[in-house]
């Protein structure tokens, strides 16, 4: 892996420069803790600092994490973002608890991005310089630690929560890192409670580097927003969701003096708690380098406007592949509101009844694919044609769970999309788009791009092959190019 530059990242920390936030982590030899660049504590010498791109890496070097800076709600940019596309997809793949799983071994892990084991650990130490297990422990411990500062969940919950499979397990691994027991962090940061029962709902902070256009991202769900399922008011996004069986919702706002998102889960399980984290992160886009990404398109000078008049604007994720792949095939060759629509009656018929919702508009949950593999889809009012692509895409989803799950190279994947039928090559960019996080997805034959794409040109309408062929130049970042045009006229 090659290092940080020393000497600049000295002198970021001396700044306690924001933009270095989430880029880069400073371990103090002289203490044994590692920080933020923007820790409030005293710089410490240059000769007492090394410097990491991610916290795995410096909690692999023997560090422990600052008590006050809190590097686990440090924005999620590590320094491996557009070096390797192997290993962004693998360190989606373990963000998304696979290595957590029964079967999530690193053997396994290296088949889903198409590789061996070992050339996958050399990848790894490469650009990381740790292993893929190093990386998926330290997640599990940071997202503990979280759950002890900003909640009040019982021990064996967080050990839970955080991937261990139990609280033996959990203390031994938090005492090898923090040379404490959770319990005397606890003490030490939060107000002390004499019930840690489970609360009911569970908020946390989802942390993203600022600058962020969340009026965009409210516009983009508002307009998509599916009664009974999800509701878009004051500021807020409230929706239903489904895990492994059971049900519960969330709710997310945006707080700019935390740059963070704050996430208000109401669900059963605390076992879930990190694969909802994961879903609203994909979904809200909050692991953008939104800098990066506006410097490159700038040079467009037809983007450079849009890009200047929207800091910080996101690609909108999804909360669920299937569901996601089902609403865009609602929504071809008719628009939004339709398709809107379209996905109210899809709810309503094969929606699960949502137990003691609060919000009387959040009711029922989005269909299973496997519901949706055997349902008469005859009652929706909709042609023949598009009622069998969803049950074609039902059927490949139950079969290949896999299917809409981050993993495997991305031209693999819009193949395989593309044998579903009724699956054409503007559906399986926009699925890439939303559902598998691909920053170069795009697709170019979608009408409202190619009316949108005129403002490059001043022509009253210009062709794919056009947009394609000056859309190399936005590469890897085309899907971030799309949403910009596509908020012409908002």
């Amino acid at each position: 892996m090659e290092p940080l530059d020393p000497d600049i990242s000295y002198r970021a920390l001396q700044a306690r420069d924001p933009r270095f936030d989430g880029r880069l982590f400073v371990g103090v030899i002289s203490t044994g803790i590692y920080c933020r660049p923007i820790c409030p504590a005293r710089t410490p010498k240059r000769e007492n600092c090394r410097f990491f791109s991610g916290s795995a890496a410096a909690q692999a070097a023997g560090f422990r994490a600052c008590l006050r800076c809190r590097p686990e709600i440090a924005p999620e940019l590590p320094g491996w973002r557009g070096t390797s596309n192997t290993v962004s997809r693998a360190l989606a793949l373990i963000a998304d608890g696979f290595l957590d799983r029964e079967d999530g071994t690193v053997d396994a892990l290296a088949t889903r991005v198409g590789m061996g084991a070992r050339q996958l650990r050399r990848l790894f130490d490469q650009h990381l310089g740790v292993a893929p297990v190093v990386v998926a422990q330290s997640r599990r411990l940071l997202f503990a630690k979280q759950l002890l500062h900003d909640t009040n969940l019982s021990m064996t919950d967080v050990a839970i929560a955080g991937g261990f499979g139990s609280v033996r397990r959990f203390n031994h691994a938090f005492r090898s890192l923090y040379h404490r027991s959770p319990g005397e962090l606890r003490r030490s940061t939060t107000a002390a409670t004499s019930d840690l029962a489970t609360p009911a709902p569970v908020v946390l902070q989802i942390p993203y580097r600022p600058p962020y256009d969340w009026d965009s991202m409210l516009h983009y769900l508002r307009a998509r927003a599916i009664d009974g399922l999800e509701v878009v008011e004051d500021g807020l996004y409230r929706r239903s969701v489904i895990h492994e069986g059971l049900t519960g919702r969330v709710t997310i706002e945006h707080r700019p003096d935390r740059q963070s998102l704050l996430a208000t889960i109401c669900f059963p399980s605390v076992r879930a708690l990190q694969a909802m984290v994961s879903r609203i992160r994909h979904q809200f886009d909050v692991g953008a380098d939104v800098d990066a990404i506006a410097s490159h398109l700038s040079k467009d000078e037809g983007l450079a406007p849009l890009i200047a008049a929207r800091p910080g604007l996101r690609a909108p994720g999804c909360w669920d592949g299937f569901e996601l792949a089902v609403r865009a095939v609602l929504g071809q060759q008719i628009t939004v509101a339709a398709a809107r629509r379209l996905g109210g009656a899809l709810v309503d018929l094969w929606g699960e009844p949502l137990l003691n919702s609060e919000d009387r508009r959040v009711t029922r949950t989005f269909p299973t694919a496997r519901c949706l593999a055997v349902a008469d889809l005859s009652r929706l009012g909709m042609p023949s044609a598009r009622r069998a692509t969803i049950t074609a895409l039902a059927q490949a989803a139950t079969t290949h769970p896999e299917l809409f799950l981050s993993g495997g190279s991305i031209d693999e994947r819009l193949a395989q999309l593309r044998t579903i039928p009724g699956i054409g090559t503007w559906t399986a960019h926009y699925i890439a788009l939303r559902a598998f996080r691909e920053p170069d997805a795009f697709p170019v034959t979608d009408l409202g791009l190619l009316r949108s794409a005129t403002h490059l040109t001043g022509e009253g309408s210009i062709k794919a092959s056009y947009l394609l062929q000056r859309a190399e130049a936005w590469r890897p970042w085309r899907a971030y190019a799309a949403q910009y045009l596509w908020t012409i006229g908002q």
